[in-house]
């Protein structure tokens, strides 16, 4: 270096063009010998081919040449266009990869553009020869992917599903003290809660609760008549009738009031206890001391209370069931003339079943009705084949098909549908507990339609009813 300056200093007092060239070749000089060092081998030879093409242009732009010699000056031309090529031609080095580069998302190719396409105006266009980038598309995800993704979605609020059970209880234990007290004398079992939510199955929102008020008969005093030899001739719906009036007469069983024909009224009895719940307990009070506002739905043909509080809303329904032979019978008779039928329910069983069937082979039914409760509820064309239907559904099918691991959950949810959509193109969907009882018979037929043609619609496209 000390050599480098002392040679510039003694070029300095020289003066003129010589100086300024001579200067810069050694400056030249200097960056070829630390080229090595800084850039490299590959980025040294890049330099050292820059700076000769550079170095000729300056040595034939200072050098004489003879003024009468065309040839010398066309020559020097070019020359000087193939040194500029030289220039241009140096390939690049590749640019070495850092390590957080490594993390950053690889650019995909730009789309062609095809004839006909409509440009957006509105769209801020780049500059005339400026790179193109484009976002890279999202994942498309399958079936079992979106199923998986929804069922979390589904999740009950934390506050309803501690909340709402707690609330429902309290309001049993007061109903159920003042029928002991109003009414001592007619045996009522102890109330007790069911429902989705309790089980499990409930989707979205808890807002319904069952609420069981169990009636309690002597089986010498009664007995169970299968709605198919009655005029209703459905198998689901039952009459219970007051059997060896000659031996025990009228008023032996504290349960003869409410008998019409010789057959214990559901309808009667929910009147009765209809008219307890509207004009004899006192809701406010009740709610008062829960923290909660109760009121009972007047217009309702069911038993029904809404319950307001400050983090829920909730509505309780009253059931009177009666549990005779393996048969649990529920007070819900059908509208019309006949109002002593008893509705057989198979809930208890329908979850019983479904549960076991899970914990024989780690099976993913539950999820499975989980989703498709959560579709119905989500669709009002499809509110009535909710609960039910779905869970029959289900039912049948693990009969002929035993795969029902979480891997195979996207086929058998099509399989459901396509079950669905069969069933009611028939009209008739036998229950799994009685063939004879189709579940199907209490819809109308346009509600059949309509929920048949959304079903099959999804068919081909099941992710449209989890949007």
């Amino acid at each position: 270096m000390a050599a480098f300056w002392h040679q510039r200093g003694r070029r300095t007092e020289n003066g003129g063009l010589g100086s300024v060239i001579d200067g810069l070749g050694s400056v030249f000089d200097v960056l070829l010998a630390n080229a090595r060092l800084v850039l490299g081998v590959s980025g040294a030879a890049v330099l050292a081919i820059a700076t000769l093409a550079v170095k000729r242009l300056i040595d034939r732009a200072t050098s004489p040449r003879d003024e009468g010699d065309p040839k010398a000056e066309q020559k020097s031309l070019e020359e000087s266009w193939q040194d500029l090529a030289l220039i241009k031609t140096t390939p690049k080095t590749p640019k070495k990869q850092r390590r957080e580069d490594l993390s950053e998302p690889l650019l995909s190719p730009a789309r062609p553009l095809v004839p006909g396409e409509a440009h957006d105006p509105r769209g801020c266009s780049a500059p005339l020869g400026a790179p193109q980038v484009k976002s890279s598309p999202l994942r498309c995800l399958t079936l079992q992917e979106k199923l998986l993704s929804h069922s979390s979605q589904l999740e009950v609020p934390e506050i309803q599903a501690s909340l709402i059970p707690q609330l429902a209880r309290s309001i049993s234990t007061q109903l159920q003290n003042f029928l002991r007290s109003k009414c001592p004398e007619l045996p009522f079992g102890r109330l007790f809660l069911r429902g989705a939510l309790l089980d499990g199955l409930e989707v979205l929102a808890a807002d319904h609760i069952h609420l069981m008020l169990p009636v309690v008969l002597d089986a010498g005093l009664w007995s169970l008549i299968s709605g198919e030899d009655t005029v209703v001739r459905n198998p689901q719906h039952w009459m219970i009738k007051r059997i060896d009036l000659g031996y025990f007469p009228r008023g032996c069983s504290p349960w003869d009031r409410f008998i019409v024909g010789r057959y214990l009224s559901s309808n009667v009895l929910n009147e009765t206890l209809h008219k307890l719940l509207v004009a004899s307990i006192n809701w406010p009070a009740i709610g008062s001391l829960l923290g909660c506002v109760i009121h009972p739905v007047v217009a309702s043909r069911e038993l029904k209370l809404e319950v307001k509080h400050d983090q829920v809303e909730l509505s309780i329904t009253l059931f009177p069931v009666v549990e005779m032979e393996d048969k649990v019978l529920l007070a819900v008779p059908p509208e019309g003339l006949v109002e002593n039928l008893w509705l057989e329910s198979f809930y208890r069983a329908e979850v019983s079943r479904v549960k076991e069937l899970d914990a024989g082979d780690s099976g993913a039914r539950q999820l499975c009705l989980r989703i498709l409760n959560g579709v119905c509820r989500s669709q009002p064309s499809l509110h009535k084949l909710g609960g039910s239907p779905v869970t029959h559904v289900i039912l049948h099918l693990s009969d002929t098909d035993s795969d029902w691991a979480e891997e195979s959950l996207a086929d058998r949810f099509q399989q459901v549908l396509e079950e669905l959509v069969a069933y009611l193109e028939k009209g008739v969907l036998p229950s799994y507990f009685n063939p004879k009882i189709n579940l199907f018979s209490g819809l109308l037929e346009e509600e059949i339609d309509e929920m048949g043609f959304v079903l099959y619609k999804a068919m081909s496209e099941p992710e449209v009813l989890l949007k």
